[in-house]
């Protein structure tokens, strides 16, 4: 028995200071040569903070591009996913509410052209982007709203795609955020 228990022991201590100790603190160090040295990365307008750039936020105005749909309610303290699977009777209805309002607020798009990610939450229920497909899908309505014209507003789109680093890395996206910051700037809504 002490054969093996000694052993067993070294490997807890060895695995404690790695996992506990060691790794930990090489997170801590590369996140204060990162943007915002760990704390995210702000996104300022006229002197005030109006979200982040890795944090999803909430966009339920018709006049924007709308973000996924998030089960925690966009509520960066407590990521999560709603852990109801694909079969879920509860969660299929909710998906199929989903699907009745997009349709509702953007009537050129047919149903088997809404982008998923639209009407199904992520597994953080953060996630700051769409793929350009899910913004392009809202061009129309967002064009009509803002009477603006709906090339202009596919080129912004289009300027506002992010290409992956290298094509194998990953899909490209639009950071949501940044997009409706600029269609702000390119028309403004009244305050409510």
């Amino acid at each position: 028995m002490k054969n093996q228990l000694i052993p067993a022991l070294r490997l807890t201590l060895v695995m404690l200071l790695l996992c506990c100790g060691l790794y930990p603190a090489l997170v801590w160090a590369a996140a204060q040569v990162a943007p915002g040295r760990g704390q995210g990365e702000q996104i300022t307008r006229q002197g005030r903070v109006v979200g982040f750039a890795n944090v999803g936020q909430k966009f339920d105005r018709p006049e924007y591009f709308t973000s996924r749909p998030s089960a925690v309610d966009y509520n960066a303290s407590g990521s999560a996913g709603s852990n109801k699977g694909p079969s879920n009777p509860e969660y299929l209805a909710e998906v199929h509410t989903r699907v009745e309002a997009f349709l509702t607020q953007n009537p050129t798009v047919k149903r088997g052209e809404v982008p998923a990610e639209l009407v199904t939450a992520s597994g953080s229920g953060l996630d700051p982007h769409l793929s350009p497909e899910g913004a392009y899908a809202q061009v129309e309505r967002v064009a009509r709203l803002r009477r603006l014209p709906a090339e202009r507003v596919r080129q912004l789109v289009a300027a506002h795609v992010e290409e992956p680093i290298f094509a194998f890395f990953g899909p490209a996206k639009v950071n949501l955020l940044a997009l409706n910051l600029a269609l702000d700037e390119l028309a403004p809504l009244p305050q409510r």
